[in-house]
C-alpha cells in the first residue's frame, strides 16, 4: 500500500520535544528540523503524562497550518493506561501531520490508531515482535513510513552492541526492504544519544544513508544540521550524476559509458535520485 501524501513523508529529520515541556515546541519548530514530535511518551514522567496531553491539547490553537502539518504526537504504547487518552487527545488536532506509535507490533494497533486518530501512522519498531511482523505493518492501512527505535529493540533482545551497531545490519535491512517491498518512503532511523560528539552524528547519519534510510530521528535541535548534512549527496556525486544525464542526452537513446563506466538504467535511476535528494 501506498503512504498517505504528506509533507512527512520526504522529511529528513523528526526532533523529539517533551510533551510536559510545551516552552520548547517553538524553539525546535524554529531548529530547521523537517519534522517535530510531540513526545507524550518516554521524555514524560509518569506522573505527567495527563498535564503533557493537556498542555498539547492548550496550545493547539496557537500553531498555524504549516506547524502543524510538520508535527507528529508520540502517544504512548497499545496496551498502557494512558493510550486511548492520547487516541481521543490527538483526534482533536486539526491538521496534525501524524501520531507516532511506539512498540508497533501488529497491523491491527496501527490501524486502530489511523482509525482513531484519523491520521498517518508512523509506527517504530522496537522489538521482537515488531522485527517478525515488519512486512505486514508497512502494508497496514494509513502507514506513512516505518521507524526503528533501535535502542529499546537491543533491550528487547538483549543486544550488547558496539558502537558501530554492527549486530543491528540486518534489522536495519529489514526495514528498508519491508518500506521498498510496501511501496513506503524511506524508513527513519533511530536517535544518537550523543548529543554534543558531531563526529557520532556524522557516522550514524552516514550509516543511515548507506542502508537506505531517508531520515533519522533526533533528539537535540543541534543534531539537525548534521544529520541534513550527512543524508545529503556529495558535491563529487552531484557532479557526476549531472555528467550522466548530459550524457543520456547525447547519446539520444543508444549505448554510453560516463568515467569509462557503462551507464544502464539502474544507474540513470541512481543519478536521478541523487540531484532530487540535492534538491530537497
Amino acid at each position: 500500500m501506498s503512504a498517505p501524501v504528506s509533507p512527512l513523508s520526504q522529511a529528513r529529520s523528526f526532533l523529539f520535544v517533551p510533551g510536559h515541556r510545551p516552552e520548547r515546541l517553538a524553539k525546535a519548530l524554529a531548529s530547521g528540523a523537517d519534522a517535530v514530535i510531540v513526545d507524550l511518551e518516554d521524555a514524560v514522567p509518569l506522573d505527567a503524562k495527563d498535564a503533557a496531553r493537556a498542555a498539547l491539547v492548550a496550545g493547539w490553537s496557537a500553531l498555524d497550518d504549516a506547524q502543524r502539518a510538520r508535527l507528529l504526537v508520540r502517544v504512548n504504547p497499545a496496551g498502557t493506561p494512558w493510550h486511548a487518552a492520547d487516541l481521543a487527545a490527538v483526534a482533536g488536532l486539526s491538521g496534525l501531520g501524524a501520531v507516532m506509535l511506539p512498540k508497533a507490533e501488529n497491523v491491527q494497533q496501527i490501524e486502530a490508531v489511523a482509525l482513531a486518530s484519523q491520521r498517518p501512522v508512523l509506527p517504530l519498531v522496537e522489538s521482537a515482535e515488531g522485527v517478525g511482523q515488519l512486512d505486514a505493518m508497512a502494508r497496514a492501512s494509513g502507514v506513512l513510513r516505518l521507524g526503528l527505535g533501535h535502542i529499546d529493540l537491543q533491550a528487547d533482545l538483549g543486544m550488547h552492541c558496539g558502537p558501530d551497531e554492527t549486530e543491528l545490519a540486518p534489522i536495519r535491512v529489514a526495514l528498508v526492504v519491508a518500506s521498498r517491498r510496501a511501496g513506503l518512503p524511506a524508513p527513519v532511523d533511530g536517535v544518537t544519544t550523543a548529543t554534543t560528539d558531531e563526529e557520532v552524528l556524522a557516522r550514524d547519519a552516514q550509516r543511515s544513508r548507506r542502508f537506505g534510510f531517508g531520515a533519522k530521528l533526533c533528539i537535540h535541535p543541534a543534531q539537525v544540521a548534521g544529520v541534513h548534512q550527512a543524508l545529503a549527496p556529495t558535491e563529487a556525486e552531484c557532479a557526476w550524476a549531472e555528467r550522466v544525464l548530459a550524457a543520456e542526452v547525447e547519446a539520444r537513446g543508444g549505448a554510453f559509458s560516463v568515467d569509462g563506466k557503462m551507464v544502464d538504467p539502474p544507474v540513470l535511476l541512481l543519478a536521478r535520485r541523487l540531484l532530487q535528494l540535492r534538491g530537497h
